[in-house]
Formats: structure tokens, C-alpha cells, sequence
């Protein structure tokens, strides 16, 4: 039988079934998805690809879903460290994007985005940010995917001039996209603090005819709970609740501050979490509690938030600070182990933005969004366990080859559709831009 690509690994972790890793197998595509996965030897036997290769040394896993990101905010990275949320968004985040963000701002930071999560074996992310338009064509000309999210907010921005045109543009947005392969969309209302009611319950309608996701920072901090009793004396989750807000579709980025009682209440709406460690740790925002989120049976994903906030994009070192730090919050060593961090890292991600039956594992009939780990160098041995190598002991720089689709956008370390000279010529171009007519804050 005739194929696109055969690609032959000493192990293919697929992540459906769970803990699953399979030795010595090939992995068939054709048409940009998972004809068949076999061991090596039935497979050269059963196919002729026009393209081979082995990877004798890796692991092949689905590529990882970047389940929240702000992706243009790269080019704001490192600015206004070591600041509590709230002073760090108002005192210096909205200053400078009300002087810089535009087009080309959301251009050239989506670009280094992209090459920087492509590098560590991100295939998917879902973004919220301004000019999701721009994101979108940046997505596609890459051949990355991503979920890009219509942005809402009640005070105006360069993009719209308040919640009417954001939820105009961003449904026009959507039409657009209606077809695309690579880019759809999601309801993003930015949190309770920054959206009122009206606007809301508009996209709670929209989202219900469209059936596209909601995606929304919620419970961050604990001064977004007093913001949200001292306007409408309750928490913010039982206000969205009221507002018949949540559901299945609903994905709630961060959720650190969190009571028993909630938990169950999200549970039972049946809607996934975005865990987002590292920025929550490096804003002082709180601790997730994962592993309670996970025994009410809540689908939880992991996500980097923007490089303002992290400062990297970098998934593979989430997934082990998530890991590492649910057991602690939980004081529980066994709690969220290394498959369990791997699903989050991937199919979970791919569940909470409903593209499920689509990518996040490396199952027949699914898109070939696939990442090549290599595992023989010396921070990864000796190898007993690899999915425990890949969440506890890998870092990206061993993400050799990425491919979306069947399409390759990483080879040997090298960056196939994106020029990475000129995205660093942007980027430095930004710094000094933003150098020269900013005070870097202190």
C-alpha cells in the first residue's frame, strides 16, 4: 500500500491508551493523518511510503497543546518582573500595549511565539489577544494550529472600540475561519473583573448557536475574589453561575483560588481548567488544586500564559512544574503522575478546546501532529521508564522534529517554515523601540 511517510521510533508514546509506550513501531500517515501504527518490521512489509525515516533514538508523542497563551506578548518579556498581578497588568502590561499594540506588534510576537513553542514541540495553543485576525494568518502561514480567541473586554483598545465592535470583528473572525483546517475560534471574554453582564450573556447565546468554546482567566487572584464581592456580593464563580455561564464548553484559566464546594459545582458543569503553573507561581497568584480537580473527575490542561508573565513558552517544563507541584499542594507524592501529567500536556488540552477526535494522541484517523523526543542524550540517562524521562528528566532543546498535519515544521532542530533570523531581528527591533521611548520599569 502506497502512503505519504513512514516514520519508524525506538518508541511512540500515544498517549490513548494510558501508559501505554510502544517498542520498536511505525507510525503510518497519509492525507495528514494516522493511517496505522504497527511494529516496524509488519510495516515495511505492509507499506511503501514515499518518504522514511527512523528515529531510532526518540520517542515520538503527540505534539503538546499550549492550552492558554497570549502568544504577541512575547515581544513584552521580562519588562515588569517580580510584580503582584493586578500592579504588574495596570502599572505597566496595559500602559504598553495601549503605545504599542497593533498589527505589526501581533505579527512579529505571534512569529517568535510560534518559532519558540514549535522548537519545544508545541503543535497546537490557544490564544486570547488583540488583533486575533493577525494571529490567525500568522497560524496558518506557519502551518501551526491554533484555537484564536475573540477577545472581549468592556474598555476600548486598538482593535475595537468596546464590547459591540469586539464581539463584531471577533464573529466576522469566525466566518472567516468557518472552513480553516489549521485555525478556529473561541469566545474569549478576558475575566469577571474586566467583562460586565451584558456582554456575557451575549456570548453565552453565541457560543450556544455556535458552538465554539468560552475561554476566560477566572479565580486567578485572590484580589479578583474581593473585586467580585464588593460588585456583586459573591464570588466570581457563582456570579458566572447565575449568569448560566458555565457548562462543558467553558474553559477557565488558572482557578487557584479555589473552595470544596466550587470544585464540585465546576464538575458538575462539566467544563475543563487550565492550570498555568508556572505564571501563577511567578505572579504569587496561588496554587491550583490539581489533584482535587482531577478526582472530581474535572478534564485539567496545562498552559504556559504569555512570556510577560512565565517568561517562556516553553510546555515541556510546565508539564513537570505542574507534576512536581500538584503533590505538593496535595501532599501526595503519587498525586498527578507522569502520564497522568502527559494526557494534561496533550489530550486534555486538545478535550478543552473540543478538537479531541482530532489530535492529542497518536491514534488511527487523527491529524499526524506528532513531536520527536530524543532521549539517548546524557540528562536523560540511563532510561528505565520513558514517559517518565519525558515529563521529569527531557528539556525542549531535546525536541528534535515536529510535524502538523504530516507536515514537517521542524527537521533536526531547524525551523522549516519560519525564518528565525528575521524574528530576531523584530524582536530586537521591539527592544529598542520600547527602550527608547519607555522607562524600563524597575
Amino acid at each position: 500500500m502506497h502512503i505519504d511517510t513512514l516514520l519508524k521510533a525506538r518508541w511512540i508514546i500515544p498517549v490513548e491508551p494510558e501508559r501505554i509506550v510502544l517498542n520498536d513501531h511505525a507510525l503510518a500517515i497519509h492525507g495528514g493523518r494516522i493511517v496505522d501504527i504497527l511494529p516496524i518490521a509488519e510495516a515495511e512489509a505492509k507499506y511503501q511510503a514515499a518518504s522514511q525515516e527512523s528515529f531510532d533514538r526518540h520517542a515520538l508523542i503527540p505534539g503538546f497543546v499550549n492550552a492558554h497563551t497570549h502568544a504577541a506578548m512575547s515581544l513584552l518579556r521580562g519588562v515588569a518582573d517580580d510584580r503582584p498581578l493586578m500592579e504588574w497588568l495596570v502599572d505597566h502590561i496595559w500602559p504598553l500595549e495601549q503605545k504599542w499594540v497593533g498589527e505589526a506588534f501581533v505579527r512579529d510576537g505571534t512569529d517568535l511565539a510560534m518559532a519558540e513553542m514549535i522548537r519545544g514541540g508545541v503543535t497546537c495553543f490557544n490564544d486570547m489577544y488583540f488583533f486575533p485576525e493577525v494571529t490567525a494568518r500568522q497560524v496558518a502561514r506557519c502551518g501551526m494550529r491554533a484555537v484564536v480567541g475573540m477577545i472581549l473586554i468592556d474598555f476600548p483598545s486598538a482593535w475595537a472600540s468596546g464590547p459591540e465592535e469586539y464581539l463584531s470583528k471577533g464573529l466576522a473572525l469566525h466566518d472567516e475561519l468557518r472552513h480553516n483546517p489549521l485555525v478556529s475560534v473561541a469566545f474569549a471574554p478576558h475575566a469577571p473583573y474586566s467583562v460586565s453582564d451584558e456582554p456575557l450573556l451575549k456570548v453565552r447565546t453565541l457560543a450556544a448557536e455556535l458552538d465554539r468554546p468560552i475561554h476566560m482567566h477566572l479565580h486567578e487572584t485572590r484580589d479578583e475574589i474581593d473585586q467580585s464581592r464588593q460588585r456583586y456580593g459573591m464570588r466570581p464563580m457563582k456570579w458566572l453561575q447565575q449568569l448560566d455561564f458555565l457548562g462543558p464548553s467553558f474553559v477557565a484559566v488558572h482557578m487557584t483560588q479555589l473552595e470544596d464546594d466550587e470544585i464540585a459545582r465546576f464538575a458538575e458543569s462539566g467544563g475543563s481548567v487550565v492550570h498555568c503553573p508556572e505564571s501563577n507561581l511567578k505572579l504569587a497568584s496561588g496554587f491550583c488544586p490539581v489533584a482535587k480537580l482531577i478526582k472530581a473527575g474535572i478534564n485539567v490542561a496545562i498552559g504556559t500564559d504569555g512570556a510577560a508573565s512565565n517568561n517562556d513558552l516553553d510546555l515541556m517544563g510546565e508539564m513537570r512544574s505542574a507534576a512536581l507541584l500538584s503533590k505538593a499542594v496535595a501532599n501526595d507524592a503519587a498525586a498527578v503522575p507522569a502520564h497522568t501529567a502527559l494526557r494534561m500536556a496533550t489530550l486534555n488540552g486538545a478535550r478543552a478546546l473540543g478538537l479531541e477526535s482530532d489530535i492529542g494522541s497518536l491514534e488511527v484517523g487523527k491529524y499526524a501532529d506528532i513531536t520527536a523526543i530524543r532521549l539517548d542524550e546524557l540528562e536523560t540517562q540511563p532510561l528505565y521508564d520513558p514517559i517518565s524521562n519525558v515529563v521529569y528528566a527531557a528539556g525542549r532543546h531535546q525536541v528534535t522534529d515536529v510535524w502538523v498535519g504530516g507536515r514537517r515544521l521542524l527537521k533536526n532542530r531547524e525551523l522549516i517554515t519560519l525564518d528565525i533570523d528575521e524574528i530576531l531581528q523584530k524582536a530586537a527591533a521591539w527592544r529598542e523601540k520600547t527602550l527608547a521611548s519607555e522607562q524600563q520599569p524597575s
